[in-house]
């Protein structure tokens, strides 16, 4: 139960990206806020896909976009062996933590390089999963040839999770996520994103699901990180400065603040399971 993390130029950096990797200091204070805050608000899109999918020993999985490594904490746990890619360098030495907590030992294989290095030696994957949201223009291209490379190291009709954001009207973050809308940010889904990705990537749909993934936060402030955390908003951020782009994320928040100042918003996230061909 190996896990393989490497550092792989992928559209996405985390779960939610969809830029290039900001400057190291700013990148390692959001993987913090990322890790800390948002990360564990799709918990429930990973564990309905793991259990779909019955991953377990057995199970050799490559994540793609692994982000600062919960997920594939989670695969591991259930007895997976686990690789991961990602183009966030500050991401991937958090997830590297995670999953060797007691340093380096002698069966455990990190790299530095590009797919094929994350490739397990005895056999190819059987599971890869794209956690990440589609729902970003300019970078579904990149996550196209990223997952046709996968699968090109996986078995033949291994399983391929896509994960997206759910029908816009049960998605409460919609409104929110209207501050960072723009032709380099972040966009609503459709509700074929999923099936043309896969096609674009030579992948077979073989079923979906819908998962319950409420973003809760524990104040105003707290939210405001945590959203900023996930890269969707740096368009904006570039077009403006950050008190602006707080203010106007706080003020879009404000609705979903309950009396004891906790955030509340209930969404539905989609996953698509596809196969290789």
């Amino acid at each position: 139960m190996s896990p393989t993390l490497v550092r792989h130029q992928l559209p996405h950096s985390g779960s939610m990206r969809c830029d290039d990797p900001p400057v190291p200091a700013r990148s390692r204070a959001r993987t913090r806020d990322w890790a800390e805050i948002q990360e564990r608000m799709l918990v429930p899109l990973y564990e309905a896909a793991y259990d779909r999918l019955g991953i377990g020993p057995g199970t050799r999985l490559l994540g793609l976009g692994c982000g600062s490594g919960l997920a594939l904490l989670l695969a591991a746990a259930r007895g997976a062996q686990v690789s991961g890619v990602d183009a966030d360098e500050s991401r991937l030495e958090l997830a590297r933590e995670r999953l060797t907590p007691d340093g380096m030992p002698e069966h455990t294989r990190l790299v530095s390089g590009g797919l094929e290095d994350a490739a397990p030696a005895d056999a190819p994957f059987n599971v890869v999963t794209a956690f990440h949201p589609v729902g970003c223009v300019s970078t579904v291209e990149g996550l196209t040839a990223s997952l046709t490379a996968a699968a090109g190291l996986s078995e033949r009709g291994s399983a391929v999770v896509l994960g997206g954001w759910g029908p816009v009207e049960r998605c409460a973050t919609v409104g929110v996520l209207r501050v960072a809308q723009g032709p380099a940010g972040w966009r609503p889904s459709r509700r074929d994103d999923l099936e043309e990705l896969a096609e674009l990537a030579g992948l077979r749909p073989d079923g979906s699901g819908r998962v319950a993934c409420p973003f809760g936060y524990a104040d105003l402030a707290s939210a405001v990180r945590g959203l900023l955390s996930t890269g969707l908003f740096d368009a904006a951020l570039e077009a403006a400065e950050q008190r602006q782009v707080e203010k106007e994320l706080a003020e879009a928040l404000h609705p979903h603040q309950r009396a004891d100042g906790t955030v509340w918003m209930p969404n539905v996230f989609r996953y698509l399971i596809a196969r290789t061909r």
